[in-house]
Order: C-alpha cells, then sequence, then structure tokens
C-alpha cells in the first residue's frame, strides 16, 4: 500500500507564522512583566525621546504579544504580517544603528536581564533569521498567495471572519 502526501502549498507558510508568533509571543512576556527594566533598555539605545520610552515600554510588548497571537491563530493575517515586517525591520535597524556607533547593549529581545555580555554579532545574524521569515510571509500572504489562501481569504477564513452559513 502507497501512501501519498499532498501539501497545499500553505504548510511552509504556517509553520513559519508559528514560529514567528511564538518568537513574539515569547519575547513579549519577560517585558510585560516587567517595563521598568524594559524601558531602561529602550533607553540605552539612545533612539527615541525621553518622553516616549516609558510608553513604548509599555506598548510595545503588548503589541508584540497581539502579533505573536495573530500569526499563530491566523488571524487578520495582512495587517499582522505588515506590522510585524515594520517592527523587525525598526528592531533591526536600532541594532544595526547602535552596532554602527559602538555601542555595546543588551538588546532587550527576549529578557530584560542585563546579565552576561552582549554579543552584538550573535543578535545581527539571529534577527537576520527573524526578517527572513517575516519577508517570507510578507511574500507569501501579500505579494503571492498561493491559490488555496487566495480561496479562504475570499472566504474570509485568513482574516478573522468566518462564512455566515445558511440555515
Amino acid at each position: 500500500m502507497q501512501m501519498s502526501l499532498q501539501l497545499s502549498g500553505r504548510e511552509p507558510v504556517v509553520f513559519v507564522r508559528w514560529v514567528l508568533g511564538g518568537i513574539f509571543s515569547f519575547a513579549s512576556i519577560d517585558k510585560i512583566l516587567h517595563p521598568q527594566p524594559f524601558a531602561e533598555m529602550i533607553y540605552n539605545y539612545q533612539i527615541l525621546p525621553g518622553a516616549w520610552i516609558n510608553l513604548t515600554a509599555l506598548i510595545l510588548p503588548w503589541l508584540e504579544l497581539l502579533l505573536g497571537l495573530l500569526l499563530i491563530f491566523g488571524r487578520w493575517l495582512r495587517p499582522a504580517v505588515i506590522l510585524t515586517n515594520l517592527l523587525l525591520v525598526a528592531f533591526f535597524g536600532a541594532l544595526l544603528y547602535n552596532l554602527a556607533r559602538g555601542l555595546d547593549i543588551h538588546c532587550g529581545c527576549f529578557s530584560t536581564s542585563t546579565q552576561g555580555s552582549p554579543t552584538q554579532l550573535w543578535y545581527v545574524i539571529r534577527d537576520s533569521g527573524f526578517l527572513m521569515m517575516g519577508a517570507y510571509l510578507f511574500f507569501r500572504v501579500l505579494i503571492k498567495p498561493s491559490p488555496v489562501e487566495v480561496a479562504h481569504e475570499e472566504r474570509g477564513l485568513l482574516h478573522g471572519h468566518h462564512p455566515v452559513q445558511e440555515l
């Protein structure tokens, strides 16, 4: 008996959504639980005006959690992918900007702890991987979705809407 597995073309997209959604969700937890140390990490980047630091420390982790959950559950996918990519580009840009300025700081990506020495090269490599996942999702969700995704979108399944069933 020969078994065949037919892939719809959606599995890689779903897998990358789950991974990136899990990363964003996991990254938000420590920052939500410890907003003051996270605010100090934002301050260390020396990019935002002082008045925006505390507000960013309070809002950004919740946005990360929301985007992570939207990616995991496939709801409001287009806006979630756009915002996720905007954040990834902003995070990567801030990392490269501080690397170019010679600031050796902890990124604050997954923990508000400043234990250990920050290794900028590792952050660049890791965040490059995150950017590649985000770019893949951007391409597959917004630029060239598969026929299955288009069909689901037309039925409202990719954006948190469910078709109304007639009785």
